[in-house]
């Protein structure tokens, strides 16, 4: 059976990554297959690394503010790319009223500061194994 692959990206210029890279240490221990791409990503980046990694999903950790352009345009460049299939999900300090927007920019889904771990795990195990 394939494992599911999981891209990590953090975006920006914003160096906070702890809860990144807790979130990766915590899906590799429950069976993904993970890759982080470390800090300072552009989407430009992101997509590239979700292309050479083949992954089938990509989290992307925001703390910056810069979500509402981040996010939009890591999807259109997904889509470009032939890569519309591949599930994005999102972390971070956003906002309540930016969520339906991002949601409506095909991001599935967004977990706020404090989500359980557990949660992430099974939304991933409900949408992609």
């Amino acid at each position: 059976m394939k494992k599911v692959r999981v891209l990590i990206a953090k975006p920006g210029l914003d160096g906070h990554d702890r809860g990144a890279k807790v979130v990766a240490k915590h899906l590799q221990e429950s069976g993904y297959e993970v890759v982080y791409t470390g800090l300072h990503q552009s989407p430009e980046q992101i997509v590239a690394a979700a292309l050479q990694e083949a992954v089938d999903v990509i989290g992307i950790s925001i703390l910056s503010g810069s979500h509402n352009f981040v996010f939009p345009a890591v999807m259109d460049l997904l889509r470009e790319k032939g890569l519309g299939d591949v599930l994005v999900f999102g972390g971070g300090t956003i906002p309540e009223d930016d969520i339906p927007g991002l949601l409506a920019a095909g991001v599935k889904v967004l977990f706020r500061p404090g989500t359980p771990l557990q949660e992430i795990t099974s939304f991933l195990q409900a949408n992609v194994g």
